[in-house]
């Protein structure tokens, strides 16, 4: 995945807000996680996100496979 619609900037933008989970599909492995901010970071978009485990996660948007908001 290489750029976000505008929809799904609007639901990732949504799920920060109201710190729902999504899940990041990885290099193969999905990842259920709490985004809390959407920045730039050495010229790339990412996602800060916290995991259940108490780790915080980064993805950055260009790596990642598939996003979705875990209903």
């Amino acid at each position: 995945m290489a750029q976000l619609t505008n929809a799904q900037y609007d639901l990732l933008e949504r799920a920060i807000t109201d710190r729902r989970q999504i899940a990041v599909m990885r290099r193969g492995t999905e990842y259920v996680v709490v985004p809390s901010r959407l920045s730039l970071e050495r010229g790339r978009e990412a996602i800060q996100a916290h995991h259940p485990s108490g780790n915080v996660m980064t993805f950055f948007i260009d790596e990642v496979q598939s996003i979705e908001v875990v209903k």
